[in-house]
């Protein structure tokens, strides 16, 4: 039916559902009226470049004026505005941070009752053997082992979800960048680490336990493995979405 799935029988029995992180609720708002018609969410780190997206976006359907509203100004957590069907959120860095944000995002598009919803995460990342200012659209999320999974610990059981994201729409996007030449485009494999210095093999952190050599090796295996760029995000938002009916796709660009 093309609406957004929430896999949680527990939300029937709830007289209220309190987004609370996004300063939205069941009671509070009217979801249904303020979001149902949206089709698209484009997430990504900062709270800065979500807004100035949704301002992009305002231009490009030609609606009048660029001045977006916070919907989430009462929360401090995470920013959200809308241009049309576009709605436009931050969730921070790293996967605690945009899990808790894609459990309340998924709910507030189900209790809106909204179908057919794509969803793209946009933001930077770090490159691997591409050139610098490139977009990655992701085929699939790998973890640090360049597996692709989304390990997560519930009541003490490590429970392991999919990470392949939508192929057709990787394609789609694909076809897309041929008409916008400014910078180089390619599909591949996104590794999402857990920590943004050893994590990732860098050399400048508060804690190294390894070399330079040791590090290049590493770097080598993973792009062996398909892996042209890493970041933060792309296991978590890959498992949720898919598991929920979001038609789903990573697209983080490389800067130096």
């Amino acid at each position: 039916s093309g609406l957004v799935l929430v896999k949680n029988p527990h939300l029937d029995l709830m007289e209220e559902d309190v987004l609370y992180h996004l300063d939205l609720g069941t009671k509070t708002h009217n979801l249904p009226a303020m979001f149902g018609d949206i089709k698209f969410v484009c997430v990504g780190g900062s709270p800065n470049r979500m807004r100035a997206f949704a301002q992009f976006m305002r231009r490009e359907l030609g609606l009048p004026g660029e001045d977006v509203a916070d919907i989430c100004a009462g929360s401090d957590r995470y920013a959200m505005y809308r241009a049309g069907p576009v709605l436009s959120i931050s969730h921070g860095m790293g996967i605690p941070s945009i899990s808790i944000m894609l459990h309340e995002l998924i709910k507030l598009l189900h209790h809106a009752k909204c179908r057919d919803v794509t969803i793209i995460r946009i933001g930077t990342s770090g490159g691997l053997g591409i050139e610098a200012g490139s977009v990655v659209i992701t085929d699939t999320a790998v973890d640090s082992s360049f597996q692709p999974r989304f390990e997560q610990v519930v009541l003490g059981d490590v429970v392991v979800r999919s990470t392949e994201l939508d192929k057709d729409l990787a394609e789609e996007l694909l076809a897309c960048s041929r008409d916008i030449p400014d910078f180089p485009t390619l599909i591949g494999h996104t590794m999402c680490t857990y920590d943004f210095y050893e994590g990732q093999g860098r050399l400048d952190g508060a804690l190294c336990s390894f070399s330079s050599e040791k590090k290049l090796e590493y770097l080598r295996r993973a792009y062996e493995a398909g892996v042209r760029n890493i970041e933060m995000e792309s296991t978590a938002f890959a498992a949720l979405c898919g598991l929920c009916g979001l038609k789903g796709k990573s697209c983080p660009f490389h800067l130096l």
